[in-house]
C-alpha cells in the first residue's frame, strides 16, 4: 500500500542526518541527481561490501572485475543498445509536457491537461560524449547504460587468466548512466546510478537450474541483511515483457512506500551477448570443455541489482517510529556507525576517558564521539542514524573501570569492564565489522 507520508519522513531524515543531499543544492539542485553524505556513503559502501562478500569472497566460482565506463562504440552496436535502447516519447501539443507512451493509459490525450498528444518517437537513453579534442561522428562514445557488456567483452580474459571452468561468474560494481525521461521516487530511479551485477556462465541445458538457484540465492540475501521477508516477493516476467535476449526472468521486488518495485532482476540471457560480440568483433568467444571434449557458447544467468535501490530499501525497511523516538534498525553490518562513545559529563575527566575508549575501538569499528546535549538526546541521535551500541563513561567508570553499554533495539543497558569491551562488541556485532 502506498504511503507517501513515510517517504517524505525518510527523505527529510536523510537530509537532516547526512545520508543523502540534493546534488548541487546551493544552485537549486539538478533533477534526479543525489549526493551521498557522510552517513549515506557509509551505508551504501556497507551494502556494496555485503554484496561483494556474499557473491565473491564466500564463493569459489566467482571473480571480480572493474571495467572502464567508456568502451569502444562497437560494443553498443553489438549489444543492440544503439539501435534498440530507447523509449517511445509523446508531447502534449497544448501544455508541452512530455511522457513515455508506454506509461500512459490513453496514448492520445495528455494526462495533465487533456490536450492532444503528438505521434510517438523513439528516444535513445544512452548519454553521448566525444573522445578526444574533435567533436565529430568519428569520436562519439557513450557513457555505459549497464555494466554487463564490460563483463562480456572480458569473458575470455578472465577465463584464460584465472583458468576458469564453467560454471563460473564475473561480478562487478560500477556506475551506469541512462537519460531517463521520467526519473523519480528519490534515489529509486536516477540518471546516474550504481549497479551490482553478476554474469554467471553456464553450459547450455543447465541454464534453467542455475536460474532457479540464483533467484533463490539473491532473494534470501536481502532477508539475511535485515529486510522483512513479507516486504519482498519474486515476480516472474510475463512473455510480453521479457527482453528480446531473455529466455526467462524474475524480479526481486520490495514494497516501497510508493508501491511494489524492482530491486533486482535475475535473467537468463541465453548465449545472446557472447554470440553478438563474437559476430561483431570476429573473435572466437566459445568455451572448450576439456572434460567433455566439446565446444560451445555459454549461456548466461544475470543477477543485476541496483546499489542505490538496495540502499534505499534497507533504509526504508529499517525505519521505525516509537512513542519517544525514531530508530533505524539496520543490520549491524550495514549500520554506518557501529559504536558511539559518550562522556556523561563534560568535566571531571569524563571526556578524556571517553576519548581514550573511542580511540581504542576506532581501529576495529566505525565509531562516533558525542558530548553535546543531554545523554537522552545523544541516545536519540544515535538511534535515528541506526547505531547499534552506545557506550557511556560515568563516575562509576573511575571507581571500577566499567562503562555502560546500551543496545539500540531493546534500549537495555548493562555494565561491562572496559577490558571486555572489544571482545563483547565483536561478539555482539558477529565479528563482521
Amino acid at each position: 500500500m502506498a504511503n507517501p507520508e513515510l517517504m517524505e519522513k525518510i527523505v527529510s531524515l536523510c537530509k537532516r542526518r547526512g545520508f543523502i543531499f540534493q546534488s548541487s543544492e546551493i544552485y537549486g539542485g539538478l533533477n534526479s541527481c543525489w549526493d551521498y553524505g557522510p552517513l549515506g556513503v557509509e551505508l551504501k559502501r556497507n551494502v556494496k561490501n555485503a554484496w561483494w562478500q556474499s557473491v565473491v569472497y564466500e564463493r569459489d566460482d566467482m571473480y571480480g572485475q572493474d571495467a572502464s565506463i567508456l568502451m569502444h562504440p562497437q560494443v553498443w552496436h553489438a549489444s543492440g543498445h544503439v539501435e534498440g535502447f530507447s523509449d517511445p516519447l509523446v508531447d502534449c501539443k497544448k501544455c508541452k509536457h512530455r511522457f513515455r507512451q508506454d506509461h500512459l493509459e490513453d496514448s492520445t490525450k495528455c494526462p495533465d491537461c487533456g490536450g492532444e498528444l503528438t505521434e510517438a518517437r523513439q528516444f535513445n537513453l544512452m548519454f553521448k560524449t566525444f573522445l578526444g579534442p574533435v567533436e565529430d561522428s568519428a569520436s562519439i562514445v557513450f557513457l555505459r547504460p549497464e555494466t554487463a557488456q564490460g563483463i562480456f567483452v572480458n569473458f575470455l580474459n578472465v577465463a584464460t587468466t584465472m583458468r576458469s571452468k564453467i560454471p563460473f561468474g564475473i561480478a562487478q560494481i560500477g556506475k551506469a548512466f541512462r537519460n531517463e525521461i521520467t526519473p523519480g521516487n528519490f534515489t529509486f530511479r536516477t540518471r546516474e546510478f550504481e549497479q551490482m551485477e553478476i554474469e554467471f556462465f553456464v553450459k547450455p541445458g543447465t541454464d534453467d537450474k542455475w536460474l532457479d538457484y540464483w533467484k533463490e540465492e539473491r532473494f534470501h540475501w536481502y532477508v539475511k541483511y535485515g529486510i522483512k521477508q513479507e516486504k519482498l516477493r519474486l515476480r516472474q516476467h510475463a512473455a510480453d515483457e521479457l527482453a528480446h535476449y531473455a529466455k526467462n526472468c524474475y524480479d526481486v521486488e520490495y514494497e516501497f512506500p510508493f508501491g511494489w518495485s524492482e530491486l533486482e532482476g535475475i535473467a537468463n540471457r541465453t548465449d545472446f551477448d557472447l554470440s553478438q560480440h563474437a559476430k561483431f568483433s570476429k573473435k572466437n568467444l566459445s568455451y572448450f570443455d576439456e572434460q567433455e571434449k566439446s565446444r560451445y557458447i555459454p549461456y548466461v544467468i544475470e543477477p543485476s541489482a541496483g546499489a542505490d535501490r538496495s540502499t534505499l530499501a534497507f533504509l526504508v525497511d529499517a525505519y521505525d517510529e516509537e512513542e519517544e523516538r525514531v530508530v533505524l534498525r539496520f543490520h549491524p553490518y550495514l549500520a554506518p556507525i557501529k559504536v558511539a562513545v559518550f562522556p556523561l559529563m563534560r568535566k571531571d575527566g569524563h571526556p578524556e576517558k571517553a576519548r581514550e575508549i573511542e580511540r581504542m575501538l576506532r581501529p576495529h569499528f566505525h565509531t562516533d564521539y558525542d558530548e553535546a546535549g543531554s545523554i537522552g538526546k545523544r541516545y536519540r541521535r544515535q538511534d535515528e542514524i541506526g547505531t547499534p551500541y552506545c557506550i557511556t563513561v560515568d563516575q562509576q567508570t573511575f571507581e571500577d573501570q566499567s562503562v555502560t553499554l546500551r543496545d539500540r533495539d531493546s534500549m537495555e543497558q548493562i555494565r561491562i569492564p572496559i577490558s571486555r569491551l572489544l571482545p563483547v562488541l565483536q561478539e555482539r556485532l558477529n565479528g563482521i565489522c
